[in-house]
C-alpha cells in the first residue's frame, strides 16, 4: 500500500470540503474492533516495567493497534485503566525551553576572559592606593557590562512555545461516554474525537474520518493542509513524517472535516517531544553520550564530573560562543600571561625588591598590554549592526551572530515562503484551440495586475484582449467553479475573512448531511471584487478561501472574467453544486441559463481523475496525461478543466451521470512561485562563495523545478531523474557519517525532510569545516536551527523556532539574508580594523614602557615615559571613539565579489599580526624618541629629577615636559592611525583607486567620507590641549606639564610615521604581501572564480562598485 497517484511528481490537491461527503468506507469490522471484543486491561500487568511504546504505528491497521493498546475503539478505556495509564506513561506534557533569567544574562557579561582579567587588574590598583586608576578600570567593567546586558536583555525572549503547542482540551471516549478532559491527562490507548479547529492533542492512528484535513507546517514543514487517510497503511518503516497520512500528529491543527483516532504517543514520546529532546543536546552531547554507554557506573560517573567541570570554566572564561568570542576571550588569556610576564620584567630589573614605584611600574605596563575599551567597542559595534539588520528586516537575538553570520560558507534554506512567496498562482495553461498562457513576473499572487500574460510566447495587454471562445469557456469554469474571494485590502466593505466559504460550506452540511449535491434557488452574489474596477497593480489585495482555487480565480480575473463579472454579465443562476470530494478529487458546478433554460456543467479536478469522464478516444487521453506529466516534472500541479451542457430538465441528482461525457477545455498548472528576489539573491551568495542548499518537506519534484529556477541548481544542466544534487530525506537519513562524507559534495536539495535530516546536514556540514546558517520557521526545525552556527527563523514561524534561533527575518525572505551576510562581512571587516588600532596603541605603550625602564631619576627609580592615567586616556578615551568610528566604515566595495574568511584563521589573520607589530614598533619608537629628545636633548637635559612619578615638584619640569610631548606624540600617532588601517595595504592618498578626485588629492574625500570617525579625530585632536594646559588638569592628574618648542618633536614624529607606513604599505602593493596582492575585485572576477556565466542581469540588485 501507499500512495496511489499517476502523476508521482505532483502533489495531490488539497481542497477542503465545500459540503458535506458520505462517510469514508473503513470495510466495516474489518478495521473496527466489535465492541467487548479486545480487554482494555493488558497494559496493567505491565504497569510496573517501563512503559511500552508502540512502534511505527502507520505500518498497522487501526484494528491492530487497538489490539496492541488493549483498547475497544468503541468504548474506549475505563477510567481506572485510563488512571493507571496515566501513572504509567506520565502526564502529556512536552518539557518546554526553559527562559533565560536575568542573572543569565549578566552572567554571560561577566563570562569572557577580558572582563576577568581587566578585574584583576582593577583589584591590584585599589591594592596599591592607585584610587584613580582603580576608579576608572572600574568605570570601564560596569559600562561593559551595562551595554552587553541591556543589548541581550532586549534581544532575549523567555518564552515556553513548546508548552503551548499542547491542546488545552481533548475530547476522548471513555467507559462509552465522550467527554471533555484536559489534554495534559490524554493517555495512550485513548480514543480520541476530532472535529473542525481542535488541536490534536497526542500522536493519534487515525481509525475512521470524513475529508479530515490537518495542518502540519509547523511540524513537517508542509505548506498546505495535508489529507488524512484512515483506511491506510504503509509498508516502509522509514516513510517520512509528512507522508504517515493515516496518524495526525500532536500540536497539529483540524482545518476541516473530523475524523477519530487512537492515541499512540504523548508527551516526549510525540514528535513535537522528540523535537524538544532534540532541542536538549549539541552534537558534542550526543557523541559523549554514545561513548559513556559502555563505561562502567564509576567511570561514568567521573566522565560527568569532568564533563560538567571543564563546561563552566569554558562557560566561565568565554571559551564558548562564535569564532568571534572564542577567539577574543584566547587573546585575553594571552594577554593575561603577557602581562605578567612583563611584571615580570619589570620586577627583574630591581632585583626582585617589589617596592611601591616598582609594584605600580608594573601594574602600570601590565595596563598598556589589555585594550580596556575592547569589549564596550565591539558591544557597541555590533549593537549598531543589529540596527542596520533590522532596517533589512532581519532581528538579532544573539548580538555576537552578527559577526558570525559574515563568515557563513553554507546556506540550508527552507523552500516554501522563504525562497518562494508563500502563496499559489496559476503559472501555466494549455486551452486547444487557445494556446499555451503563461503567467509571467508576479510579485503579489492575489493581485490580478501584478505581472504580465503571455499567450503562445507573445506578450498580451489582458485589458484590451478579446479571448476566443474556448479561451472564455476555460476562463467562465475556472472562475465559476471557485468559492473563493478576493478584492484589494483596503476595501473594507467587503467580507474577507475565513469564514467566507467555509462557513457557507458548514451551512450546507449542517442542512443536509448525506447529500452529494446541493440544489439552490436562489443566487448569493460573492464578496469578489469585480475586475473592471482597473485598480492599481501596486494596491495589496486579500482573498480567503483555499490556495488552488484563489491562483484559478486569480487568472480569471487578469482577464476581467472573476466570478462576479461573469454573474454579472450573465443571466444565470446555481442549480446544483458537486463539492470536491477526496474520492473523487474533482468539484463541479452546475449553472443554469435563465434565457435558455439549458445547464452547463463546469468541473475541475485532478488529472488522473477528470480524464476517465472525458469524451475523448484513449489516444488523445493520453496525448493529456503526456501533457499533464510534462508540467509537473516542472514542480507544478497540475488540474483538469471540463466542460458540457446539459437540457433544462435535466436530473441533477446523480452526480455520475452529470459528470459523465464531459468536453476537454485545457489543463492548468499552478505552484507556489518563487520570490522575484530569490534568483538574484542566489546567484549573490554563489559569487560570494557560499553554497546554497534547499532543505524541504516537499515533494521532490516539487523541490527540484523551484531549486532549477533560482539558480541553486544549474538549469542549463540536463534534468536528469538521478542527480546526485537531489536526494529523497529518507535516502539520505539512511546513509551513515562516513558514506556521508565520502561524497563528493553534499545533495543541493533535500526533499521531504525531517527534524533529523536538517540535523544531519549540519552534522556533515560541521565535519567538512563548513560555517553553515539553518533557516526554518516550523517546529521541526528548531533542532536544526539550534544546531547550527546561525539560525535563522522566520518571522511568521513558531514561537519555538524563534526561540532556538539567533536571528528572525521579518519578511520570511531569502533575500535578507544575502543582506545579512553583507553586513557581517562588513562587521568582520571593521572589527578587524579597530582590533588593529588598539592592539597598535597597546604595542606601542609596552615598546614605550619596557625601554622607559632605563629612564632613571636622581634616586635610581625609573621614569615612567607616560603616566598610568595618560595610558588609560589614550586607551579609553581617544582610541575608544576612533576604534567606534572604524566600526561603522561602510561595507568594502568588493565585500561580496570574495570568497568567505577561513573561519579557523578567524580575525587575527597573519596581516594583522604582522602589521600591527610593525606599525606598533613605528609608533613606540617615535613615542621613545620624543621622549628622549626632550629629556635629554633639550634645556635641562638629563635631569630627571626625583619622585617624579608619584606628584610634581620643583626638579620634574624635564619630566614633565618629555611626557606631556610624548602623550602629545601617541595622541597624534593614534588619530593618523585611525585613517591609515581603513585599508591595510592600499595608500592613505589613494585609499578609493575608483574616485574622481585627482591623484593624491582623495585624501581629503577619504578623511570625511566616515563623519563619526572625522569627528572623533576632530575631538582627539581638540582635547589634548586642554589636557596639556590646564594646570591643576596636567598636572594633579595627568601628572605632565605644558609644552611649546615640544610640538615640533611631534608633529616631526607624525611626518616620520606617515612615511613610514606609506613606504611599509607601497611594499606590500609591489610584492604582493597580505591584501596588497589583490586589487578591487568586480563582479566579473568573482562570476569567474566560482564558473557562473557572466553578464547575467539579476533582478532586484544594482551593480556594485566604489561609491
Amino acid at each position: 500500500m501507499g500512495e496511489e497517484n499517476c502523476l508521482p511528481t505532483v502533489e495531490e490537491s488539497t481542497e477542503p470540503p465545500i459540503c458535506a461527503q458520505r462517510p469514508a468506507n473503513l470495510d466495516g469490522t474489518s478495521t473496527i474492533p466489535h465492541p467487548h471484543s479486545h480487554s482494555s486491561p493488558r497494559s496493567t500487568d505491565r504497569e510496573h516495567d517501563s512503559p511500552p511504546w508502540l512502534n511505527r504505528p502507520h505500518t498497522l491497521t487501526a484494528t491492530q493497534v487497538a489490539e496492541e493498546l488493549g483498547v475497544d475503539v468503541h468504548t474506549g478505556l475505563g477510567s481506572e485503566e485510563a488512571e493507571s495509564r496515566l501513572r504509567q506513561y506520565g502526564p502529556n506534557k512536552v518539557k518546554g525551553a526553559e527562559g533565560l533569567s536575568l542573572w543569565g544574562i549578566l552572567l554571560r557579561q561577566v563570562s569572557n576572559s577580558l572582563t576577568l582579567v581587566l578585574v584583576i587588574t582593577m583589584g591590584l590598583s585599589f591594592g596599591i592606593n592607585d584610587y584613580i586608576e582603580g576608579s576608572v578600570i572600574t568605570a570601564v567593567i560596569v559600562l561593559n557590562i551595562v551595554v552587553g546586558f541591556v543589548q541581550d536583555y532586549k534581544a532575549e525572549r523567555t518564552i515556553m512555545s513548546l508548552m503551548k503547542l499542547t491542546a488545552p482540551e481533548s475530547k476522548v471516549l471513555r467507559n462509552g461516554n465522550v467527554e471533555k478532559i484536559k489534554a495534559i491527562g490524554v493517555v495512550p490507548g485513548d480514543v480520541v474525537h476530532l472535529n473542525v479547529g481542535d488541536i490534536v492533542p497526542a500522536d493519534i492512528r487515525l481509525v475512521d474520518g470524513l475529508n479530515a484535513y490537518t495542518d502540519e507546517a509547523m511540524l513537517t514543514g508542509e505548506s498546505l493542509p495535508v489529507e488524512k487517510t484512515p483506511a491506510l497503511t504503509f509498508d516502509d518503516e522509514e516513510l517520512p513524517t509528512g507522508d504517515r497520512t493515516n496518524l495526525a500528529y500532536s500540536g497539529s491543527k483540524m482545518t476541516s472535516g473530523r475524523c477519530t483516532g487512537i492515541v499512540v504517543a504523548t508527551g516526549m514520546q510525540s514528535e513535537v517531544g522528540k523535537i524538544a529532546h532534540m532541542l536538549r543536546q549539541s552534537e558534542a552531547e550526543k557523541r559523549i553520550l554514545e561513548k559513556e554507554k559502555n563505561m562502567s557506573p564509576s567511570g561514568k560517573f567521573f566522565s560527568k564530573a569532568l564533563r560538567k567541570t571543564w563546561t563552566s570554566i569554558k562557560s566561565i572564561l568565554g571559551l564558548v560562543g562564535t569564532p568571534l568570542q572564542i577567539t577574543l576571550s584566547k587573546f585575553a588569556l594571552l594577554l593575561f600571561a603577557l602581562a605578567i610576564l612583563l611584571a615580570i620584567i619589570v620586577f627583574s630589573t630591581a632585583k626582585f625588591k617589589v617596592g611601591g614605584e616598582v609594584l605600580i611600574y608594573g601594574i602600570c605596563v601590565a595596563v598598556a598590554v589589555i585594550p580596556e575599551s575592547l569589549i564596550a567597542v565591539l558591544t557597541i559595534t555590533i549593537a549598531v549592526g543589529g540596527k542596520a539588520m533590522a532596517k533589512s528586516n532581519v532581528i538579532i537575538r544573539v548580538q555576537s551572530a552578527i559577526e558570525a553570520v559574515g563568515g557563513v560558507t553554507n546556506i540550508c534554506s527552507d523552500k516554501t515562503g522563504t525562497l518562494t512567496q508563500g502563496r499559489m498562482i496559476s503559472r501555466k495553461a494549455l486551452v486547444p484551440g487557445a494556446g499555451a498562457l503563461v503567467v509571467h513576473e508576479t510579485t503579489d499572487p492575489y493581485n490580478p495586475r501584478s505581472g504580465y500574460v503571455t499567450l503562445d510566447d507573445e506578450r498580451i495587454d489582458t485589458d484590451d484582449f478579446t479571448p476566443n471562445p474556448l479561451l472564455k469557456t476555460f476562463l467562465r469554469t475556472i472562475a465559476l467553479c471557485n468559492l473563493s474571494t478576493i478584492e484589494p485590502a483596503f476595501d473594507s466593505s467587503q467580507t474577507t475573512d475565513d469564514e467566507g466559504p467555509s462557513k457557507e460550506s458548514k451551512d450546507r452540511v449542517a442542512a443536509d448531511d448525506d447529500a452529494s449535491t446541493q440544489m439552490s434557488a436562489t443566487l448569493t452574489r460573492p464578496t469578489t471584487a469585480s475586475s473592471d474596477t482597473r485598480i492599481s497593480s501596486d494596491v495589496p489585495w486579500k482573498a480567503a478561501g483555499e490556495p488552488t482555487e484563489i491562483a484559478l480565480h486569480v487568472l480569471a480575473m487578469r482577464f476581467n472574467m472573476g466570478k462576479s463579472d461573469v454573474l454579472t454579465q450573465r443571466n444565470i443562476t446555481l442549480a446544483a453544486e458537486f463539492p470536491f470530494d477526496s474520492t473523487v478529487k474533482k468539484m463541479t458546478v452546475v449553472y443554469k441559463d435563465d434565457e435558455s433554460g439549458q445547464l452547463d456543467v463546469h468541473t475541475k479536478g485532478a488529472t488522473e481523475y477528470v480524464l476517465p469522464c472525458l469524451k475523448l478516444s484513449e489516444g488523445q487521453k493520453e496525448k493529456i496525461l503526456q501533457n499533464a506529466e510534462t508540467m509537473a516534472q516542472d514542480g507544478l500541479r497540475v488540474l483538469c478543466i471540463a466542460h458540457k451542457t446539459l437540457p433544462g430538465d435535466t436530473d441533477l441528482t446523480e452526480r455520475q451521470s452529470i459528470e459523465h461525457d464531459l468536453g476537454y477545455i485545457g489543463l492548468v498548472a499552478i505552484y507556489d512561485p518563487p520570490r522575484q528576489e530569490t534568483a538574484g539573491a542566489v546567484r549573490e551568495c554563489q559569487i560570494a562563495g557560499i553554497t546554497v542548499h534547499m532543505l524541504t518537506g516537499d515533494h521532490p519534484g516539487t523541490a527540484k523545478a523551484i531549486a532549477r529556477e533560482v539558480g541553486i541548481l544549474d538549469s542549463s544542466a540536463p534534468n536528469r531523474p538521478d542527480d546526485p544534487a537531489v536526494m529523497v530525506a529518507k535516502d539520505f537519513d539512511r546513509m551513515t557519517d562516513e558514506q556521508i562524507d565520502a561524497l563528493p559534495e553534499l545533495p543541493l536539495v533535500v526533499a521531504r525532510c525531517s527534524p533529523s535530516t536538517k540535523v544531519k546536514m549540519v552534522a556533515a556540514l560541521h565535519r567538512r569545516k563548513k560555517f553553515c546558517v539553518m533557516t526554518g520557521d516550523g517546529v521541526n526545525d528548531s533542532p536544526a536551527l539550534k544546531n547550527a552556527d546561525v539560525g535563522m527563523a522566520m518571522g511568521t514561524g513558531s514561537d519555538v523556532a524563534k526561540d532556538a534561533a539567533k536571528m528572525v527575518l521579518t519578511d520570511d525572505n531569502f533575500a535578507s539574508i544575502v543582506k545579512a551576510i553583507e553586513e557581517g562581512r562588513r562587521l568582520f571587516d571593521n572589527i578587524q580594523k579597530f582590533l588593529m588600532h588598539l592592539l597598535i596603541s597597546n604595542i606601542a605603550q609596552v615598546i614605550l614602557l619596557l625601554i622607559g625602564l632605563s629612564f632613571k631619576d636622581s634616586e635610581n627609580h625609573s621614569v615612567f615615559p607616560l603616566s598610568p592615567i595618560e595610558i588609560l586616556w589614550a586607551n579609553l578615551i581617544t582610541s575608544s571613539f576612533l576604534a567606534i568610528g572604524l566600526g561603522l566604515e561602510e561595507s568594502q566595495s568588493d565585500s561580496m565579489f570574495r570568497p568567505p574568511h577561513d573561519m579557523a584563521i578567524g580575525v587575527f589573520t597573519k596581516e594583522l599580526i604582522v602589521d600591527k607589530f610593525i606599525y606598533g614598533f613605528f609608533m613606540g619608537s617615535l613615542c621613545l624618541a620624543s621622549f628622549s629628545i626632550v629629556a635629554y636633548v633639550g634645556p635641562g637635559s638629563g635631569n630627571l629629577g626625583r619622585a617624579c612619578n608619584e606628584d610634581w615638584n620643583d626638579s620634574c619640569a624635564v619630566v614633565y615636559r618629555a611626557r606631556a610631548t610624548t602623550y602629545a606624540t601617541l595622541t597624534l600617532l593614534l588619530l593618523i592611525t585611525a585613517w591609515e588601517v581603513k585599508h591595510f595595504s592600499r595608500s592613505l592618498f589613494n585609499l578609493y583607486p575608483n574616485a574622481k578626485a585627482p591623484p593624491g588629492l582623495s585624501v581629503f574625500s577619504t578623511v570625511w567620507r566616515n563623519r563619526f570617525l572625522f569627528w572623533a579625530v576632530t575631538a582627539g585632536f581638540s582635547i589634548m590641549f586642554p589636557i596639556i594646559y590646564i594646570p591643576i588638569i596636567n598636572r594633579q592628574v595627568f601628572k605632565h606639564g605644558a609644552i611649546g618648542w615640544e610640538w615640533g618633536v611631534s608633529f616631526a614624529c607624525v611626518v616620520v610615521y606617515i612615511s613610514a607606513i606609506e613606504s611599509w604599505k607601497a611594499i606590500k602593493r609591489r610584492f604582493g604581501i597580505g591584501s596588497g596582492k589583490n586589487r578591487v575585485l568586480s563582479r566579473e572576477d568573482a562570476e569567474m572564480r566560482v564558473g557562473l556565466p557572466q553578464n547575467q542581469v539579476i533582478e532586484g540588485r544594482e551593480p556594485r562598485g566604489e561609491k
